[in-house]
């Protein structure tokens, strides 16, 4: 990686970091460590599902981390099953 793609990265994080910001904790926390854990080495695929994670409305969102539901994205599931596992951590 360049450090011009290194910085647009960072930068691009530091935005998202602001987007992790929810109405619940719990979510706060899988976000925020998806995105520091992980985001920097996802495929463009997972971090475009990612920001679409980001978009959804927290009662959603819940309901996919603890399996209520499953997202019909499979790039979206991806990242849901990789949050998942901080949940473990």
């Amino acid at each position: 990686m360049t450090y011009e793609e290194k910085a647009t990265v960072d930068e691009l994080i530091g935005k998202l970091h602001w987007r992790c910001r929810r109405g619940m904790k719990e979510l706060d926390l899988l976000t925020e460590g998806y995105l520091e854990r992980y985001y920097p080495t996802a495929s463009a695929g997972d971090r475009q599902a990612f920001t679409e994670v980001l978009e959804l409305q927290d009662p959603l969102l819940m309901s996919y981390v603890v399996g209520r539901q499953t997202p019909e994205n499979p790039a979206m599931a991806r990242v849901i099953d990789i949050m998942r596992t901080l949940l473990k951590a």
